[in-house]
């Protein structure tokens, strides 16, 4: 049995200490914002935070993660930098297919969490690893760039 800190509250899974965290997240605590896509961290579909940095969980083993605060998507709107991501994502209609957008969001919620005001260098560092199938990263950096204005 392995105790989480996930999203703010203590959560036991009872899995093998190398289970991925994306598959304790999805299958044993029915917490599905928290995507697969690649399985090897090239996607960024699987992002959390842990200890407020962008994490790919579908490699990260729950022994790495216990210990750790951890925040899925579920979570990231319970904080004034998560709520104007969110709100920003909404304004410029990021999401098309939505698939990439739990990794998406993680990683902007991040980089904001480090630098309010990135330059276009800054966002495009960290939203490198986030691939969208749907090509609207032009949209993803007008809701980073809004998001930061909101916060500032």
């Amino acid at each position: 049995m392995t105790t989480l800190n996930i999203n703010g509250k203590a959560q036991e899974v009872d899995v093998d200490p190398s289970t991925p965290l994306l598959w304790a997240l999805r299958d044993n605590l029915d917490l599905t914002g928290t995507k697969f896509g690649c399985g090897m961290a090239a996607c960024g579909a699987c992002t959390v935070h842990s200890n407020g940095q962008a994490t790919r969980s579908c490699v990260t083993p729950i022994s790495a993660a216990a210990g750790a605060r951890i925040t899925t998507i579920e979570g990231v709107n319970a904080d004034k930098v998560g709520r104007a991501v969110l709100d920003a994502w909404i304004k410029h209609d990021v999401a098309q297919c939505g698939y990439c957008q739990n990794g998406q969001v993680m990683s902007a919620v991040g980089l904001l969490r480090t630098k309010p005001r990135p330059t276009d260098a800054d966002i495009d560092q960290a939203m490198a690893g986030n691939l969208c199938r749907c090509g609207t990263y032009q949209r993803i950096r007008a809701a980073i760039k809004d998001a930061a204005r909101a916060l500032a």
